[in-house]
């Protein structure tokens, strides 16, 4: 990726990370957020933004997406389940520009039944099913199962198959949570898979 902001920074209250790929020929939200600032911090950057791209519809990744729409002239807004602002549905195997460059759609439930990580040559964008680093597990973490609609089974088989399809060229790990990473992607994903399947709890009563 040339050029990547976390544009949720400034949030004091509960939001993901929001994420704007630069490109030169095109610009990308991946996620809204839930941070009441976010539309001025992208505005730091760029004046016009092409399409936001959503890993899933919890409220922390959406919650500004009506905010960003109308500020932005209805940018594109790609989303595997249906919103009122979709104007493009993801399928698994799809195919959406983050940036200047092209991003493979891996269909990843578990954490939410909606849920698509994005997969370009150098960077992964996993959304909530695989973090860096969080409060439970640091370099190499999951997302919550420990609700209703989640189910720890579907993210472990979530998990396997982004390795599956991840090159090993990718080297930049944006997560909705935790850090951004820089380094061995791969290595870390394995060891928040691992910590999965030996069903390790993230949160008290997690299964």
């Amino acid at each position: 990726m040339a050029d990547v902001r976390v544009v949720t920074s400034g949030a004091e209250s509960f939001t993901c990370n929001a994420f704007l790929a630069l490109g030169e020929t095109s610009t990308t939200l991946v996620d809204a957020g839930a941070y009441d600032g976010v539309v001025g911090e992208i505005r730091e950057y760029v004046d016009d933004l092409d399409r936001v791209v959503l890993t899933h519809q919890h409220g922390d990744h959406v919650q500004q997406l009506d905010a960003v729409v109308d500020a932005f002239g209805e940018p594109d807004v790609y989303a595997y389940d249906d919103h009122p602002l979709r104007t493009h549905a993801l399928a698994d195997g799809d195919e959406v520009r983050v940036g200047d460059e092209t991003a493979d759609v891996v269909f990843t439930p578990g954490h939410a039944p909606d849920h698509v990580s994005l997969v370009t040559e150098s960077a992964l964008f996993a959304g909530d099913v695989v973090v860096h680093d969080d409060g439970a597990f640091d370099d190499g973490s999951f997302g919550r199962t420990d609700m209703p609609g989640q189910s720890r089974e579907r993210l472990v088989g979530s998990i396997r198959e982004l390795l599956a399809r991840m090159p090993d060229s990718v080297s930049e790990f944006y997560a909705g949570h935790g850090g951004v990473f820089e380094g061995d992607v791969r290595a870390v994903v394995e060891r928040a898979l691992d910590r999965a399947e030996r069903r390790e709890p993230k949160y008290p009563d997690d299964q």
